[in-house]
């Protein structure tokens, strides 16, 4: 998700449809939008609090849609955006039920029915089970957005997606330009809110002036601990009106049911649905909020194998970063050596020494924590292989600053500040954060 090719805005590769759609009809098969297993406490190997939530999208389904009467909507949504009775998509619930007008649908990365990979789009074109038009919206700025507004004719604008709680993940982003043409065209906006799959806690370091991009474009802190409802909120009252020159009246939240702040993903009892290509599992969204961070590496992230943001390596690393690692005794997590050869991305079709973090007590993970161990370990025992992976074959550490939101993680790290400095650097930012986005807190901590 997180593939930032410049200093300003992804760029968007686009991918055919015609081939992977027309047999599917409505792409219900494609791997972007695959449904796994209901990822239980059960299937996690973790105990679970076994809550059942009930997403926004499901609220209004059982409300006959009343949400939306008298509107015509625009939706940005993608495969995740479903209703939980026959796990379908919203719009394809909205257009069976025949109660919601709906102009336009909003693809983000990926697509609005999932049939692109990282950093690449679907094109613009007609939904063949719907007769929908499908705008390419990823990397859209809000002038676009406007443009498509006027085009489509909607006078709402509704944002269903399940993000996974990170500042570089870039759906928050396309919400973002979504709301603020919506605030300078007068639309109405209104979120089916969804869980954040890592909880309600504040972690990381806050953006910057100077290193905003299509994988932060303002100020948030790197994993927030909101729903989108909340992000939503929080946009409006803090930032739009810098950004736009105006606000929304009002960000109308269908809301949660049954959520409370304390729950991971496995605690909900829903079905987990691929937000990206690379986040198959509930527990690598807890582990990409820090191990995303490796993108900035020269290290492998992960992707082309089963296990991306689980499992990270190099051609250079040996059995020692495991055994090092363990020796710290972080909480959450243990380490095992781990071998793989990526079939895409960094290191393609190169064996890589690395490890697999195993997540042990999912309560207890701090993955930006636990990633900081792992660049400081891998530093101190591969001084003349470890790098910044540099943007467009230039500028080593740009990369870094766009994902960590400054360039101070990279100057206490070259530094060669330990991680529990590192760490202790941005434990204001947190605090600061929690207490600027209270106001906009719709399930209280």
């Amino acid at each position: 998700m997180s593939h930032p090719p410049n200093d300003s805005v992804p760029s968007t590769p686009r991918v055919s449809r015609r081939g992977i759609l027309a047999a599917a009809g409505a792409g219900a098969a494609i791997t972007a939008g695959s449904v796994l297993p209901a990822q239980t406490a059960h299937a996690q190997g973790f105990p679970g609090r076994g809550r059942k939530v009930i997403p926004g999208a499901d609220s209004a389904a059982a409300d006959g849609w009343k949400v939306f009467s008298g509107r015509k909507i625009g939706i940005i949504t993608n495969p995740t955006g479903i209703v939980r009775d026959g796990l379908k998509s919203i719009v394809d619930a909205m257009a069976e039920s025949g109660k919601v007008t709906i102009g336009a649908v909003f693809g983000p990365e990926h697509g609005f029915r999932g049939t692109a990979q990282a950093g690449e789009a679907e094109d613009t074109y007609v939904d063949e089970r719907t007769g929908v038009t499908v705008y390419d919206a990823y990397g859209a700025n809000a002038a676009k957005f406007a443009k498509f507004y006027e085009e489509s004719g909607v006078d709402t604008i509704v944002f269903d997606i399940q993000d996974v709680g990170v500042r570089f993940y870039t759906y928050i982003w396309t919400m973002y330009e979504a709301m603020i043409a919506a605030a300078k065209t007068g639309k109405e906006f209104i979120v089916l809110d969804r869980p954040n799959p890592v909880g309600g806690a504040v972690h990381g370091t806050m953006m910057t002036d100077g290193f905003t991009s299509g994988v932060g474009k303002d100020k948030i802190i790197q994993a927030h601990g909101m729903t989108a409802g909340e992000v939503a909120r929080y946009f409006n009252g803090e930032l739009l009106e810098k950004a736009a020159g105006t606000t929304l009246d009002e960000v109308q939240v269908v809301e949660l049911k049954g959520w409370k702040p304390d729950m991971l993903f496995h605690d909900t009892n829903l079905p987990w649905i691929l937000p990206s290509p690379n986040m198959p599992t509930p527990t690598t969204a807890l582990l990409y909020y820090g191990t995303g961070m490796f993108e900035a590496t020269n290290m492998s992230e992960g992707r082309g194998t089963t296990l991306p943001f689980e499992l990270l390596g190099a051609p250079y690393v040996d059995h020692r970063w495991a055994k090092e690692l363990n020796q710290v005794g972080l909480p959450g997590v243990e380490f095992r050596e781990a071998y793989f050869t990526p079939t895409m991305s960094k290191n393609e079709g190169e064996v890589c020494g690395g490890v697999q973090v195993h997540v042990t007590d999912p309560y207890k993970v701090a993955s930006i924590e636990v990633t900081t161990h792992m660049f400081t370990t891998a530093r101190d025992l591969y001084p003349d292989d470890f790098a910044w992976r540099a943007l467009d074959g230039s500028n080593p550490g740009r990369w870094l600053g766009l994902l960590t939101g400054s360039k101070r993680f990279q100057e206490l790290f070259e530094a060669g500040k330990s991680a529990e400095e590192i760490i202790a650097a941005w434990r204001p930012d947190e605090k600061a954060f929690d207490a600027v986005r209270q106001p906009y807190l719709i399930y209280k901590r």
